[in-house]
């Protein structure tokens, strides 16, 4: 089976997408492979075809012991000599064995003989050397002399070069077959592809020739004389700002601000823009994907030196046969008892075409041997597994493009040598600003003016608030909303306040969940001066903005995420300094200490709360320094007993010590030295008893002992004249002491899941009650004094053992059935016309007074 041309070149073919990677040393090289590739093939047909010896005997002399040799081919022949060979003996054939028929042919040829001699016996004589030899001897001693007198070199030359030309073919372009290679290589070729062919690359190459163009035009939105950003790599911190804007050494944005563009330029086809967006996701895992290994470059490399190796091989061992392969040979094949010669001489006719293809053939191999050594030159002499963008920041505005390495680097200087554009262009999508520009210009496109504010709302405090939940930026339509108060931004990865945030002259309140936020320095101006509220909920503290900590007009700070002890000096809470205005400080974290860094909030901060989410708060001694503190709120942080830094608190009027795991209050004697303290609250506790100390804190109006595990309640409880709440529930108390009657300003009253089995008389002395809240009891009895409290509200006896209720409830002329917490059956048991009193409507009864 024969292997045509087009068969064999096609080991040398790659896909035509590849071409992009390959070197103008490797396309030469390969067609040099081409060349050599016809050169082999058409030497193996011309040696098929033609390629053979032509030998004759060499007749032995017999002066040949003499030591004279004798011409094989002399030119003239003697007469004697030519007699004497041609000198023939007959003898009698021996017909025995032959039929009559062939005896009978033979005996009259022999008759014709003497008859055929006198007719020639006028001819000339031949003038050659007789040989003696018939067509198949001569054919039989062609083929020996063809392997015996031949050079090897000069049989299989052709098979040489074909094999040789196969080997570098594979090497040439083995790293596009490897399997390990072959689909990052195809892989990378598609990204590049659609890269290089994206309507998004164009567009970004030109929005930066156009803010190349514009770049002193200032075409900022809202703003033709508005400050410049600071730019990408902080070099342009010193702005055109205004004297009353402090940069105070922070870069506020990683971004350069986006010039408004035509519309033409803008608009970006949705479906463009999906592609472009999954083109960005593509290259990241690549990049991923690529860069933790060099097995490409390694693999380039190994055949670069295996062709190299190759040349020099090739080349040395052909050049010592170039002069064997000559026309004339001596042989002396072993066949002398087959032709009676010992010796002949041959000539190959294919001596001189085989010479001049070696020489041809040396000559390019020399030559592919050059750009294989070319080839290795640049591979060492520069390092491949880096590459730089740098070019490229220069030339555009994506000054964040990353430099790459290993094998992402070594296939981009391969791309470089096809066209440098190709990098360029896949430079776009390395570029965050770009994939930021992009995500920018598809958001704007979906979350316009309208859609925003449809989703407006009004929250608990009649606030217009918009919540935005999952979006890939935040869209430039928020800023047009002029009327917002409260901005709720949850899980966006990049969110830039610009320049235009400061038209939202009504915002107060920033809620960022999960959201990394940058800020323009004009917006940031404009927040310093007018956000008055922030909650940042956060996984790692590095997440926090820094200019949160240069907010100087905030009121409160809502810091929700991981802020250990370990991380504290990382807070950044040695810059709260300049909240010279902050009121409340929120921390929800996981805290072992208090961080002391607090204290320079002493001046103003008023309250302070700490939920530790169950993690035990050891060192509070930062806390005493905090002595203009009003509330205290410290959640979760299993505290065993109340710690004695909140005793220094002078100032402090409310604290709240809930879910730790108090056992004991006897350190509650200590809160007579807090003056101005009205609300103690220690619910959600293990706490057994109360000490009597508490009736020395006079100035208590509020006391929350809910989920504890209380039985009892010592009188001196009741001797706190300012009580006006008290929050007894959950707990185990079976007896109501009598003198609670002498909480004469007592308003709220819950005693809810205990086991009250009766209610002293006293109670319904405290008449300013408002809330009586007596569910899941014991109660078999309501007592009718019960009409005593005429500015009773609210009043819950479900979960009782009542039989009826007493018809004096009527006096409470201000409980209305939404008040009235009751089975429906005891409801039933009261008079019709205290049911009917009951059940009027609130604003009947209001229009009536």
């Amino acid at each position: 089976m024969m292997f045509t041309l087009t068969e064999v070149a096609s080991l040398n073919d790659i896909q035509p997408t590849y071409r992009i990677l390959k070197p103008w040393w490797d396309v030469f090289m390969d067609y040099l492979g081409l060349v050599m590739l016809m050169l082999a093939i058409f030497a193996m047909t011309m040696q098929i075809t033609k390629d053979q010896v032509a030998c004759l005997p060499c007749l032995e002399d017999p002066e040949g012991a003499a030591g004279n040799k004798p011409d094989p081919f002399p030119q003239q022949t003697t007469p004697a000599a030519t007699v004497g060979a041609t000198v023939m003996t007959s003898s009698p054939m021996d017909s025995k064995d032959l039929p009559d028929e062939v005896v009978h042919e033979l005996h009259v040829v022999h008759q014709q003989m003497p008859a055929v001699e006198r007719k020639y016996a006028n001819q000339p004589q031949p003038t050659g050397v007789r040989t003696n030899l018939d067509y198949q001897q001569y054919i039989f001693v062609n083929q020996i002399c063809y392997h015996v007198a031949l050079p090897w070199y000069s049989k299989y030359f052709p098979y040489l070069t074909l094999i040789h030309t196969l080997v570098l073919m594979v090497s040439s372009n083995f790293w596009f077959k490897y399997p390990k290679t072959s689909s990052k290589i195809e892989h990378f070729v598609s990204i590049l592809g659609r890269c290089f062919e994206s309507p998004w690359t164009t567009k970004a190459l030109s929005e930066t020739a156009c803010e190349d163009s514009e770049e002193n035009k200032q075409r900022l939105t809202g703003a033709s004389t508005a400050p410049k950003q600071v730019s990408l790599e902080g070099k342009d911190e010193v702005a055109n700002v205004n004297s009353s804007t402090p940069m105070l050494g922070v870069k506020f944005s990683a971004d350069k601000p986006i010039s408004e563009v035509p519309s033409s330029m803008t608009i970006l086809d949705k479906k463009d823009g999906e592609q472009a967006k999954a083109l960005f996701e593509k290259v990241r895992k690549f990049r991923a994907h690529v860069e933790d290994s060099a097995f490409i470059y390694k693999l380039y490399v190994a055949q670069t030196i295996v062709k190299t190796v190759k040349f020099i091989l090739i080349l040395s061992y052909t050049s010592t046969f170039l002069a064997k392969i000559n026309f004339k040979h001596d042989c002396e094949p072993d066949i002398k008892q087959l032709t009676g010669y010992r010796k002949f001489f041959c000539t190959h006719n294919m001596a001189f075409m085989l010479n001049k293809l070696l020489i041809s053939y040396m000559a390019l191999i020399l030559i592919y041997g050059m750009v294989c050594l070319y080839a290795l030159f640049w591979v060492f002499r520069r390092p491949l597994k880096e590459y730089s963008f740098e070019k490229v920041r220069e030339e555009s505005s994506f000054s964040d493009i990353p430099d790459v390495k290993n094998d992402f680097a070594f296939l981009l200087h391969m791309v470089d040598q096809y066209d440098q554009l190709y990098s360029k262009r896949f430079g776009v999508f390395l570029s965050e600003v770009s994939e930021n520009k992009l995500r920018e210009i598809s958001l704007n496109h979906e979350w316009t003016f309208e859609k925003l504010r449809q989703l407006v709302t009004r929250n608990a405090l009649d606030q217009q608030e918009l919540h935005l939940f999952m979006l890939s930026g935040l869209p430039n339509a928020v800023f047009d909303l002029t009327d917002l108060e409260v901005l709720k931004l949850e899980l966006i990865p990049e969110v830039r306040f610009s320049a235009k945030v400061s038209q939202m002259t009504s915002l107060q309140e920033l809620h960022l969940c999960h959201c990394p936020a940058k800020v323009e320095q004009t917006g940031f101006a404009f927040l310093r001066d007018h956000l008055r509220c922030l909650h940042v909920k956060f996984t790692d503290v590095a997440e926090i903005p820094a200019w949160v900590y240069l907010l100087r007009s905030l009121r409160e700070l809502n810091l929700i995420g991981n802020l250990s002890s370990e991380n504290n000096k990382m807070i950044g809470l040695d810059s709260m300094r300049d909240l010279r205005h902050l009121k409340t400080l929120c921390l929800k974290s996981n805290l072992t200490k208090m961080p002391t860094n607090i204290t320079e909030l002493a001046a103003h901060l008023i309250k302070l709360v700490v939920h530790n989410d169950g993690t035990k708060l050891l060192v509070l001694n930062s806390l005493k320094k905090m002595i203009n503190l009003i509330e205290l709120e410290l959640y979760s942080c299993e505290l065993e007993r109340i710690p004695h830094a909140i005793f220094s608190l002078t100032n402090l009027q409310e604290l709240d010590l809930k879910s730790n795991n108090i056992r004991t209050i006897e350190e509650i004697i200590s809160f007579q030295h807090l003056k101005r303290l009205t609300c103690l609250k220690l619910w959600h506790n293990k706490i057994i008893t109360i000490p009597s100390s508490i009736g020395l804190i006079k100035s208590l109006e509020s006391l929350h002992l809910s989920h504890n595990k209380l039985e009892s309640l010592p009188p001196a409880l009741f001797t706190l004249p300012k009580l006006r709440h008290l929050d007894l529930s959950h707990n185990s108390i079976t007896v109501l002491p009598p003198d609670v009657g002498l909480l004469h300003n007592l308003q709220h009253l819950t005693m809810n899941v205990n086991k009250l089995e009766v209610l002293p008389k006293p109670l319904f002395r405290c008449t300013k009650l408002k809330v009586l809240h007596l569910g899941i009891n014991a109660l078999t009895v309501l007592p009718e004094a019960v009409g005593q409290l005429v500015q009773l509200t609210q009043l819950d006896l479900r979960g009782n053992c009542l039989d009826r209720l007493p018809a004096q409830l009527g006096n409470c002329r201000m409980l209305r059935k939404n008040g009235l917490v009751v089975e429906d059956h005891l409801f039933d048991t009261l008079p019709v016309e205290v049911k009917d009193s009951i059940s009027k409507e609130t604003n009947v009864f209001m229009s009536g007074l």
